[in-house]
């Protein structure tokens, strides 16, 4: 009897193919599976399917048409695989594929996914290889572990599979990451486990996180949870991110709560991370002064105006300073003259970094200003020897009249002359 586990293509193929995007840039640098390993796939909560979706024509039409040809053959599965994928439309390619996966005997999965992997693991193909996961899963989790396990190199593929496999059996799915876990260090099933759970429990997904010792692992969990947090409101978001008694984790949900709320309400944000204090308050200020500023400049100035000396106010001007040095490198210099007081070493090295493009000139006046010699003392000759590679002529002019520690001075010097060489 084939097990019905049906998928919802549009959920599938959007969630997959936009989830891929934003996780690439936790991507490692090496191994077999570096694409498997840049996708963040969230799955659907087992609520989104149903047996009667199994029921629809076109489905119980594939069915067939797979069980007449004989597809219940592994090679001819891995054939009927090939083929949909040299599909160049993508609207028909993803219907066939979900025809495809829904069809597959338990027996078969084995062999189709590790053809789908020797064939090679690409952004483009990153959608089907999750929902060939995500079915096997719902058919047999334990052996897609085992597989999981044994031939990949990368978190991707078990996290896919546990975030299925936590929808239908928390509790199994629970105690197979623990028992399969050895160490003091964070339990990287977990990860995938918290990232299902998250979908219809967050409350459980937080309560597993919480578990989990400091580490990239919990930082995993910790952004799998979030979008199902404010899912939920603007104050519910607010409250779980604050309650969190781990202090160093509830610091970076609240940087992270407060990076998205500011997209949509900068103010109430401001507002809520200066009644909130601590560090995450004062870490996370910065980012969101940028982004009001980025759509109201003069309500975030005025906001921060409005602000008491001290911490928070520093890191708003350097948000503030940060933003306009992009748009108008000499605005941001005179709004920080005018601000000096509020300014520190972050905030001008910031500066220097946003305005250096359009204002080398402007840009390597504030390095001065850096407080921190040894701070200071790599400011300079980052930002000065990339000068003088692009515009060895204007890097002179500045340099000719600049008051220079000897240390910079001399190294500059020597590059300068190793520059000139190379150019002749």
């Amino acid at each position: 009897m084939k097990p019905s586990f049906p998928l919802t293509l549009a959920a599938s193929v959007i969630a997959c193919g936009g989830a891929f995007i934003a996780g690439r840039a936790s991507a490692p640098k090496d191994g077999s599976d570096i694409k498997e390993a840049s996708a963040s796939i969230p799955e659907r909560s087992s609520r989104a399917s149903s047996g009667s979706d199994l029921a629809s024509s076109r489905s119980v039409k594939s069915l067939r048409s797979h069980e007449d040809t004989g597809l219940g053959e592994s090679p001819a599965a891995v054939a009927e695989m090939k083929r949909i994928m040299e599909t160049v439309d993508p609207l028909a390619r993803a219907q066939a594929w979900l025809d495809f996966v829904n069809t597959l005997d338990p027996d078969q999965f084995e062999s189709v996914v590790a053809d789908f992997r020797d064939s090679g693991l690409t952004r483009e193909n990153m959608s089907e290889y999750s929902m060939l996961l995500t079915a096997w899963a719902k058919t047999d989790p334990l052996q897609a572990l085992d597989y999981a396990k044994a031939n990949t190199g990368s978190p991707f593929a078990r996290n896919t599979i546990l975030a299925t496999w936590v929808t239908s059996d928390p509790e199994a799915a629970i105690a197979w990451a623990n028992e399969n876990h050895d160490g003091d260090r964070a339990n990287p099933y977990l990860v995938g486990v918290i990232r299902g759970l998250a979908q219809y429990d967050p409350t459980r997904a937080s309560e597993l996180m919480l578990t989990m010792p400091y580490s990239r692992e919990r930082g995993d969990a910790l952004g799998a949870i979030i979008p199902h947090v404010l899912s939920q409101g603007d104050d519910a978001a607010k409250n779980w991110a604050s309650s969190i008694e781990d202090e160093r984790l509830r610091d970076g949900a609240i940087q992270r709560v407060s990076e998205q709320l500011a997209k949509d309400d900068p103010r109430g944000t401001a507002e809520w991370l200066a009644s909130s204090g601590g560090d995450a308050a004062k870490g996370a200020i910065d980012e969101v002064m940028g982004i009001w500023a980025r759509e109201d400049s003069s309500a975030a100035i005025a906001h921060f105006e409005s602000m008491a000396s001290g911490e928070l106010r520093t890191n708003a001007l350097r948000g503030l300073s940060s933003h306009m040095a992009s748009e108008n490198p000499r605005e941001a210099a005179s709004f920080l003259d005018a601000h000096a007081a509020d300014a520190d070493d972050g905030t001008y090295r910031q500066f220097v970094w946003r305005s250096f493009r359009e204002e080398p000139a402007i840009a390597a006046d504030y390095i001065s200003r850096i407080e921190n010699e040894r701070e200071q003392e790599q400011m300079y000759r980052r930002t000065l020897e990339g000068w003088m590679r692009n515009d060895l002529e204007g890097a002179s002019q500045w340099l000719s009249s600049a008051q220079l520690p000897d240390s910079v001075a001399k190294h500059l010097e020597s590059r300068m002359r190793e520059i000139g060489e190379r150019d002749r």
